[in-house]
């Protein structure tokens, strides 16, 4: 059994900084977690996810996910947000209380989330 191929239980913290979950391979076969802790005001950056899909839950607080320059939910405790491969997006704290989350980020094959679609010429 590899590494990738192991549970692993990890303990959050409550530091108000960056805690990294999974750093991806060797740890797991490629996804990558962490746990975001966000100020009043602060965002975490305007960032694209790529080749990868990425999953927010939110633990406390309250915020924005905005998508581009157009779309923008509402996101806080209790709140789950998917966001697909190839999306520019930032989350950013609108309350006053800290906003934090754990985000979890896997690549994504071209054979995966196409189990409906048909092979060229059938």
């Amino acid at each position: 059994m590899s590494q990738s191929e192991k549970v692993i239980v990890i303990e959050l913290n409550e530091r108000s900084e960056y805690q990294r979950l999974l750093a991806g391979e060797p740890q797991s076969c490629g996804m990558r977690s962490g746990r975001v802790y966000l100020q009043g005001g602060d965002s975490c950056g305007e960032h694209s996810t790529e080749g990868r899909e990425e999953l927010l839950v939110f633990l406390r607080g309250e915020g924005e996910l905005l998508i581009g320059e157009k779309e923008r939910f509402e996101v806080g405790e209790g709140r789950v947000a998917y966001i697909p491969p190839n999306t520019v997006h930032n989350v950013k704290n609108t309350g006053s209380k800290p906003l934090i989350y754990v985000y979890c980020v896997a690549s994504v094959s071209s054979q995966e989330g196409k189990k409906g679609d048909k092979p060229a010429g059938q």
